[in-house]
């Protein structure tokens, strides 16, 4: 029961990492996250592995079955709004086992945002998971809960997966431990500190092991030996757990050797890839520029095209202005002939008037005649002059309508070249309009080309960016991997330690040996540190806030040390002294105290 409380909590504390991990990195990307983007790997294999965890084995005629996709099936029931997930998983024909669609679910209920909410429907009906979980299992327990909590937190995140029968259902599911060395360097440093306080324990255990041993002496031969078989069965023991460390050692190394292969065999997967992608990215460009520079010559000539079709539109234009100006200027000579017609009409009133008064003097000329013969003479004189004017007039009467005839001929020709005009002006007109109307549309196609062009960079651009990401993704799993040699070499050199350590140990045995015959003439000054030493026990690092001797309390800055002869702890001023204890083949950390009592003695012995 212990050993499962223990995978619940780190299956726990693995689901937190991975979900925050993965919400950050989706957050820094800004974009939707495929399938193949590592912390989304990650979180559906740490999520699999938690509905995994307290599993019952079913029998059935084929053998036994143990897949989480049995309780998945039952929110289909409890939820009917995962019914659509059901069925499209049903209906997906290359899926051939029961881990493949319930990893399909899985990938179905995060792009949908519900996978919180369908897991919390299965956590309330607990008495129906009974039938598939164990009862400590994960799902079944508080974290169960908890885990459902944390995976709310993706709801902001937008995912668009592949769902592929054959890799769903061939993949492995296999905890990639790199991508949470950021995250989990603080706890390794307390693990060191943790190895080193069993170190210092078993130091401890073995210097009152060296007293104990001393005391015995005091006693009966048979005693002595009793003990002496004691000591020889926790030597045995401790050799046992030597070996048995061993042994873990040798299987972390075949675990590292494993890790090793599959480092290498992913650093070569990624090399190829890298190579493919810089191969095709080189294809790409090539075709790339070509396209470019055809389409560049294409625009160029375009352009060329249009600078003529704007000279010759300008040219139009100015010709068009120029018509326009004759046809002003006519409609202004024709205003003005229209002006002199008028003028010409009024004249040949005026005249026709003045033939009517003419008329009238003649007929009261008449009349004066009869009246008075004898102004006759006088006046024939006057009506000869009157009669030559009258002729001048009737003349230039004549030459008058003879100028209106040519006016109006005139008149009549320069509205025939108006008309003209106004028949050409309109046909130029509509020449220019469907002119006008070819080159906006070759315009509108070269818009539209260019369009796509742009475009087709933008693509382009995009691809070369995802393509940087993946290069610096596949450096940072290099980087990691060199982070693993250097933690290999560093559990090598321990290894080495630890071989040293042990030998020192055997060798300090064998030195027992020989000091427990030299112990009769030391037993005094042996009782007197026992006195000393009696009541002493190993304190934990949680029991002790204060320095025993100075009292202040402990901080980052001032840390807690172990006195390696009494067990107690104190600061580092207080336990600056080093001496060689019979149990420690080099000197160690001594508290003030001990460090007097122990010169004392030292100097004593030596007297």
């Amino acid at each position: 029961r212990y050993h499962t409380m223990e995978e619940r909590a780190n299956l726990m504390n693995m689901m937190k990492l991975s979900i925050k991990i993965l919400i950050q990195s989706a957050l820094s990307l800004g974009r939707t996250l495929d399938s193949d983007f590592p912390p989304l790997q990650q979180f559906f294999v740490v999520l699999e592995h938690c509905l995994k965890h307290g599993l019952k084995v079913k029998k059935t005629f084929i053998g036994q079955n143990k897949s989480f996709f049995g309780p998945l099936e039952l929110v289909e029931k409890l939820c009917p709004e995962a019914s659509d997930i059901a069925t499209s998983v049903k209906n997906l024909p290359e899926l051939k086992t029961a881990v493949g669609r319930g990893r399909a679910w899985l990938y179905l209920a995060l792009m949908q945002k519900k996978l919180a909410d369908y897991l919390k429907v299965l956590l309330d009906h607990k008495h129906l998971l009974s039938e598939f979980y164990e009862p400590d299992a994960l799902m079944m327990e508080e974290e169960g809960a908890v885990i459902v909590g944390l995976l709310v937190g993706l709801n902001v995140i937008d995912a668009n997966l592949c769902l592929k029968g054959e890799d769903l259902d061939s993949q492995v599911g296999v905890i990639d431990f790199s991508l949470y060395l950021k995250e989990t360097q603080d706890s390794d440093g307390k693990q060191d500190g943790g190895i080193t306080a069993v170190l210092d324990q078993k130091h401890y255990v073995e210097e009152l092991n060296r007293h104990l041993r001393w005391d015995f002496h005091l006693c009966t031969v048979a005693d002595l030996q009793n003990k002496i078989d004691c000591l020889e069965k926790t030597n045995s023991k401790l050799q046992e757990e030597l070996a048995a460390a061993t042994d873990r050692i040798g299987s972390l190394q075949e675990e590292q050797q494993q890790l090793k292969q599959q480092n290498e065999l992913i650093r070569e997967r990624s090399e190829k890839s890298v190579e493919v992608t810089k191969e095709d990215t080189k294809v790409e460009l090539d075709t790339y520029k070509q396209s470019r520079q055809g389409l560049d010559e294409m625009y160029s000539d375009v352009w060329k095209q249009l600078k003529e079709e704007k000279k010759i539109r300008l040219e139009l234009e100015k010709e068009l202005e120029l018509q326009i100006g004759m046809k002003t200027e006519m409609e202004i000579a024709m205003k003005l002939l229209e002006k002199d017609t008028h003028e010409k009409q009024d004249t040949l009133v005026a005249l026709r008037q003045q033939l009517e008064e003419v008329k009238a003097i003649n007929l009261q000329m008449f009349h004066k005649s009869q009246n008075a013969e004898c102004s006759l003479q006088q006046k024939t004189e006057a009506i000869s002059s009157f009669e030559g004017k009258t002729n001048e007039m009737m003349s230039s009467m004549k030459q008058m309508e003879e100028r209106l005839q040519q006016a109006e001929k005139a008149r009549q020709a320069a509205e025939e070249r108006c008309n003209k005009m106004k028949q050409e002006l309109a046909g130029r007109l509509d020449s220019c309009r469907q002119q006008m109307a070819q080159l906006d549309s070759k315009c509108s196609t070269l818009e539209k080309e260019l369009k796509s062009e742009k475009e087709q960079r933008q693509t382009l651009q995009k691809e070369l960016h995802q393509e940087k990401d993946a290069t610096a993704l596949l450096k940072t799993e290099l980087q990691q991997m060199e982070g693993l040699k250097k933690e290999l070499k560093k559990l090598q050199d321990e290894k080495q330690q630890l071989k040293k350590v042990r030998e020192e140990q055997e060798q300090a045995l064998q030195e027992m040996g020989l000091h427990l015959s030299q112990s009769k003439l030391k037993m005094e000054d042996i009782k007197e540190v026992n006195k000393a030493l009696k009541g002493h026990t190993w304190l934990k690092d949680d029991e002790a806030t204060h320095c025993k001797q100075c009292r202040k309390e402990f901080s980052i800055s001032r840390r807690k040390h172990h006195c390696r002869n009494c067990g107690d702890i104190f600061c580092s001023t207080c336990s600056s002294n080093e001496l060689a204890l019979p149990s420690y083949p080099k000197p160690v950390r001594v508290c003030d105290n001990c460090h007097t009592l122990l010169l004392q003695q030292c100097s004593s012995n030596s007297s």
